[in-house]
């Protein structure tokens, strides 16, 4: 059992790693695609858009599909569905059909993170989920750090349109071996949360303060993620004059530091619960050391120094990353568990509109017409402003909230 336990657990990190090799590949390869489809800084804005767009209406639907055909099902049509998008970016011929695949790729990959979650629910006991959630989450960050060298590489050998086949051919494989590997869990591991309570709607969830409190500070601070992720490339390239070999060893060093900051973020406020502080105020803390990173980290537009950029980008990345171990924690604090599902719906929702406005629309224009300095700023200070939104709404009490039992 446990060796099964553990083999779910390495396929639901590669499914994730696959999932962001997918998504950032337009990013690393755009200073090549955008001269051969004659892509604008307000087109890759739109095109960004579009996968935002699509990926914040199938992170609704995506749920409810996986619960009702399970997650073995659920999770093979996800990833089939993301996969073929992901090869079909290769036939676009226009920005159209490239913003065409874009929004089928965002909405299929809107269900690994459901069905990850729900296979990590169905195999592992309580006290070991959140350690588990943390590997497979961590293929995020092992597919920034791995992937620009490699779309560097197949591009320069065989082509952008070679990149996004082979990224997505790996999908299809991962489907094969997840259908022969994945089963229900037995009933010994099946019953563990028999008991629970059923989940509380959106409805009444959004009846909490607190539940504001957290879709606002996903709202405002995941457009800051992917602003780096889809903008920076494309920012290393034109205004930073860095070759494509060159954004391809500068991305990994960038995401390292990622991963450091998540891990950093997450360990701070674990050390100060376990020397006495109150969670609230333990995760304020931590959060705040991040948030203020960042305005730092957007002096990166006035820099000179190369070197020094992506320090500071760095540090951007490690704060963000920080902030989310514990910003994602912040709902199973304040939360009863019955709670928490629809909260962390409602705030993936609210991210996504962020992403899609702050990340996607927004750039598009201003980059095009007043540079990329204003943009830093404004990343620069979202955390900051979603600090003090928090304070006020989602720590105003820190107890867990009792929520009407839905009938």
């Amino acid at each position: 059992m446990h060796a099964v336990r553990w083999r779910i657990l390495a396929l639901l990190f590669f499914a994730t790693t696959i999932n962001y090799l997918d998504r950032i590949l337009i990013s690393v390869l755009i200073p090549v695609i955008r001269d051969q489809l004659h892509v604008t800084d307000k087109d890759y804005g739109y095109l960004q858009g579009a996968f935002t767009a699509a990926y914040t209406v199938g992170f609704l639907i995506a749920g409810k599909f996986i619960d009702r055909f399970g997650t073995r099902i659920g999770y093979a049509t996800a990833i089939v569905w993301w996969s073929a998008a992901a090869v079909l970016h290769s036939i676009a011929g226009s920005v159209f059909s490239l913003g065409f695949w874009r929004a089928m790729l965002g909405f299929g990959e809107a269900g690994n993170f459901p069905a990850a979650i729900k296979s990590v629910a169905e195999w592992f006991p309580k006290k070991d989920r959140a350690f588990a959630t943390g590997i497979f989450n961590s293929g995020t960050n092992i597919a920034s750090v791995l992937g620009p060298p490699l779309f560097v590489w197949i591009s320069v050998q065989w082509g952008w349109r070679m990149a996004f086949v082979t990224t997505g051919c790996t999908g299809f494989v991962w489907v094969v071996i997840w259908m022969f590997s994945y089963r229900k869990p037995p009933a010994e591991v099946a019953v563990e949360d028999a008991a629970a309570v059923e989940s509380v709607s959106w409805t009444e969830a959004l009846r909490y303060p607190q539940t504001w409190g957290f879709a606002l500070g996903k709202f405002f601070t995941d457009p800051v993620w992917w602003f780096y992720l889809n903008w920076l490339p494309l920012y290393l390239f034109d205004v930073r004059k860095f070759d494509l070999k060159q954004i391809g060893w500068t991305l990994p060093v960038i995401y390292t530091a990622a991963s450091v900051g998540s891990i950093a973020g997450g360990w701070l406020s674990g050390v100060l619960m376990r020397r006495g502080w109150e969670t609230g105020r333990a995760r304020r803390l931590a959060m705040a050391v991040c948030a203020f990173c960042m305005p730092v980290a957007a002096m990166c537009a006035f820099t000179p120094s190369p070197i020094l950029t992506i320090a500071l980008v760095s540090l951007a990345t490690a704060g963000h990353q920080g902030w989310s171990a514990n910003l994602y924690s912040t709902t199973s604090d304040v939360f009863p568990r019955e709670a928490v599902a629809s909260v962390t719906g409602i705030g993936g929702c609210a991210g996504g509109i962020g992403g899609f406005l702050f990340s996607s629309i927004i750039p598009g224009i201003v980059v095009t017409y007043f540079g990329y300095t204003p943009m830093f700023l404004l990343m620069g200070s979202l955390h900051v402003c979603s600090l003090f939104l928090m304070k006020a709404l989602l720590w105003r009490k820190h107890a867990p909230l009792p929520v009407p039992t839905i009938s």
